[in-house]
Parts: C-alpha cells; structure tokens; sequence
C-alpha cells in the first residue's frame, strides 16, 4: 500500500473519532505530560487503534492521541512520538504529522529534550528553536513525492515561525521563564554524544542536540504548516560540564522545565487567532 493511501485511512479513522476537527497539532516530547493534563480531553485514540501508526517503544511515551481543548482552542495532541532510533522508516515517524494535516491542522507546535552545547544554557532552560541542522541519516522527503505533500523541493530558510517565536521569547520574559533561542542539531540516536562529537556539534552552528523533531518539522514545512518547536535541555555537552547522563537523569530535568513549557505554549494558543 502506498504512503498517500496509508495517511488517508489513519485520517479517516482518527476523523471518524472526533466530534469536530482540531485546529492545532501538538506533539509532546520526554517527560513533559503537564500540558497533556491541562488539555479538556474528549478523546483518547490509543496508537494501536489508529490504521498504520507506528507503536511508541520508549518508555516515558504513553502512546495515544489526545483530542481536546486547549486555551479556546481545538487541539489534537501526540502523547508519544515516534523516533528514528527504534528502527521506524522516516514515512512512519513522520505520519502523524501528515494526518495532522490531512485533517485540517496547518499550525504544529513541537516539544523535545535535548542536550545543550551552547555554555550560556543551564540544565532545565528552554530553547526556542529558529532553525536546525539535519545530521539524519535519511530524509523523510526520500523516495516518490506525492504532489498532494508538497513541492519536491520544499524551501527550508524559514521552518520555525518567526511570530510564534517572538512571541514565545515575550512571554517567557513575562513570565520570567529561562528561555533561549537557538539551533537545534537533530541526530538518529539512540546513544547520546562523545564530548568530541559536542565539540563538533557547537562548531557547527548547534546550540542543542537531540533525536527528535527535525523529520517532523521537515514535513510540515513541505506542506507549508506554521511550525513552533521549543527544547528542555535536560543534559549539558559543554566541555567541563559533561557528566554520565541516565533516561531518569533526562526524564527529571525535563519534569523540572515544564512548567515553563506549559506556560509558554499555553499563552500561546491563547493569543494566536
């Protein structure tokens, strides 16, 4: 079966769960469930339900679609994503997004932990990404291009909305949240770095790495969505401050940045239109 016919039964399914479609699509990374809860959940959709989604195998992932609202707003939230390291192809990590889409969504807003490498970052900062460095080792435009995803060669010189950052950046100074912008590395895992691969990493341009994130945003600028994606930085690849890293490690300091996640992405919807 091919991609185009996978994504329209998923859509399909997922619609005919739905009492109305959303507006916005959500996709919460490690650690950082506080904002599922603040969602006014209408429904579940478990991933094992949903025709050709993929099954999340990492642990802190509960693995289901959360309908609700959110600040006013409809919003249809991963809890759980899919990652390239526990062996999905690129199609089916980033198959949600293209049912988001599919369903309506043109506005993605993307969460994620990851290591900092610039050394004015602390442990549990945010950062607001405004751009990203693509260190996978396949794309997840890679194969036949259905012109129903977008162009062949999608321009990539503006992923991250500019006004949903500015934005961001005025409420965590209102708000007083410890928040950067940078860029964000985005490698296939699922081993965390060498302090020589951060010192490259930071060489290059990066100002955080992680696992996540770059295949989804990828296809939703294809398909020309408004894309915010913010990180907790929950580990530091900075040289005199790299220390063993575990998953509970990870797992606390981002617990430990969402609040301020929350509020951001929450103040957020509440003022876009």
């Amino acid at each position: 079966m091919d991609h185009v016919t996978q994504v329209k039964e998923a859509a399909a399914y997922v619609a005919s769960r739905l009492p109305e479609l959303p507006e916005v699509g959500i996709i919460l990374g490690t650690g950082l469930g506080r904002l599922a809860e603040e969602i006014q959940v209408e429904e579940k959709i478990p991933y094992s339900e949903i025709p050709h989604f993929p099954i999340s195998t990492v642990e802190s992932h509960a693995g289901q679609l959360l309908y609700g609202t959110l600040e006013g707003k409809k919003v249809l939230a991963m809890q759980g994503r899919f990652h390239y390291y526990e062996g999905d192809t690129m199609k089916q990590v980033t198959l949600p997004v293209r049912v988001m889409y599919q369903l309506g969504i043109r506005m993605l807003m993307v969460s994620n932990a990851s290591g900092g490498l610039n050394p004015n970052y602390a442990i549990s900062d945010l950062m607001i990404l405004n751009d990203h460095i693509d260190l996978f080792p396949e794309s997840p435009l890679h194969g036949p291009n259905p012109p129903e995803f977008g162009p062949r060669f999608p321009d990539m010189s503006e992923v991250y909305d500019k006004d949903l950052i500015k934005l961001a950046l005025d409420i965590a100074k209102t708000q007083q949240i410890p928040a950067h912008q940078g860029v964000y590395v985005g490698v296939k895992g699922p081993n965390l770095e060498t302090p020589a691969e951060y010192k490259y990493l930071r060489i290059i341009g990066g100002d955080a790495v992680g696992m996540s994130t770059v295949p989804e945003t990828t296809v939703a600028a294809q398909m020309g969505m408004k894309v915010f994606a913010i990180s907790a930085i929950t580990d530091l690849g900075v040289e005199g401050k790299i220390k063993k890293v575990s998953i509970e490690d990870v797992v606390a300091a981002a617990n430990q940045a969402e609040k301020g996640m929350t509020t951001i992405i929450k103040g957020l919807l509440k003022q876009i239109e």
